[in-house]
């Protein structure tokens, strides 16, 4: 029962996938940015002689690489600086400041990179990928929705996540392992949890529940569950492009 406490508050702890991520919330996100930001980071988020932060336009954050990270940096601040926080915003108006950031980078032009993206997309569809992985409404749930990933992701990380999956795992798709009383092991992604009960999403994307009283253990596994397809040089190019153009203006 003490691993469950443990395991429970740990995870309390983490922070979710950004769940306001369209089009008016990034709208909404330049407004929140407009209003709170600008004396920092200037009304064009570049920083400069005449602002105290940092450029915010390349797409590098030097304290956070990922959503939930950057949500905790933007509501709790960073000590020693002047990035105070906004512990006063809701969630939502946080998760939007978020999403108008990952916008200001620049998203590079697929056409631009050295792969192809129609061979990127027969490479898609050759690896099952779709199997875990959702664009525009079609595919599984038991992996990132790709459908915007152009829009968040830059070419080099989207190297590295084909190359190094486990390189960098957001909270959100940590898996669950579970051993019952008699001594049988599930796995899957944790989806809800109270105080008695948890429930996780198997690789067969069935809902399971599980009364906590019941169990022998639960463990969280921190690797990605994709799998490391061996990829030539030029089958990774390609898929980097084909996911490079998968943006909101595109649905």
């Amino acid at each position: 029962m003490l691993l469950l406490v443990v395991f429970a508050t740990g995870v309390a702890a983490e922070e979710v996938e950004n769940p306001y991520s369209s089009a008016i919330d990034v709208r909404m996100g330049q407004r929140q940015f407009q209003s709170k930001c600008t004396s920092c980071h200037g009304v064009d988020a570049t920083g400069g002689e005449e602002a105290d932060g940092p450029d915010l336009t390349t797409g590098s954050f030097r304290h956070s690489t990922t959503d939930a990270g950057l949500f905790r940096v933007i509501r709790d601040g960073i000590e020693g600086t002047s990035m105070r926080g906004l512990r006063r915003a809701k969630d939502q108006e946080i998760w939007q400041l978020v999403t108008y950031l990952r916008t200001l980078s620049g998203a590079v032009d697929p056409a631009s990179l050295p792969g192809s993206m129609g061979a990127g997309r027969v490479a898609f569809e050759r690896l099952d990928c779709g199997r875990c992985h959702m664009v525009q409404g079609r595919g599984g749930r038991l992996g990132p929705d790709l459908s915007r990933v152009g829009d968040r992701r830059g070419p080099e990380e989207l190297a590295e996540a084909l190359t190094e999956p486990s390189a960098e795992v957001a909270p959100r798709w940590w898996t669950v392992r579970v051993t019952r009383a008699d001594g049988t092991v599930v796995e899957g992604l944790r989806m809800g949890e109270d105080t008695f009960n948890l429930r996780i999403m198997d690789g067969e994307e069935r809902l399971l529940s599980f009364a906590k009283t019941s169990l022998r253990s639960v463990e969280r596994i921190l690797e990605s569950t994709m799998p490391t397809e061996p990829l030539s040089g030029e089958e990774r190019d390609d898929l980097v492009a084909y996911l490079a153009s998968l943006r909101g203006d595109d649905s």
